[in-house]
């Protein structure tokens, strides 16, 4: 079950829109806990994710990442892609 607030987050997969591969992902550019998201730039983590990989990840992957940091920031919970307009606007070239 999902949590429904940050505070009720224990692990990754306790926040919306996040499973095992992302939870991955974000262990893999230095985020340990779920609360390190907090404050965070979506952007800057998805680039960081990109370059420790050596890879271009699809898009979708900075609209799960916005998702995430705003939910821990205290936003309620909103499915990623309702992320990607405001990802077209700010980051166009993605």
């Amino acid at each position: 079950m999902k949590a429904r607030s940050s505070r009720e987050v224990k692990r990754f997969e306790d926040i919306p829109n996040i499973g095992p591969r992302i939870a991955r992902d974000f262990e893999l550019i230095g985020i340990t806990t779920p609360q390190d998201l907090k404050g965070r730039n979506a952007h800057k983590l998805y680039q960081k994710l990109c370059t420790v990989t050596g890879v271009r990840h699809d898009p979708c992957v900075l609209d799960t990442f916005m998702a995430a940091v705003d939910f821990m920031d205290g936003a309620p919970a909103r499915p990623w892609w309702k992320y990607t307009k405001t990802r077209k606007e700010k980051y166009p070239t993605l």
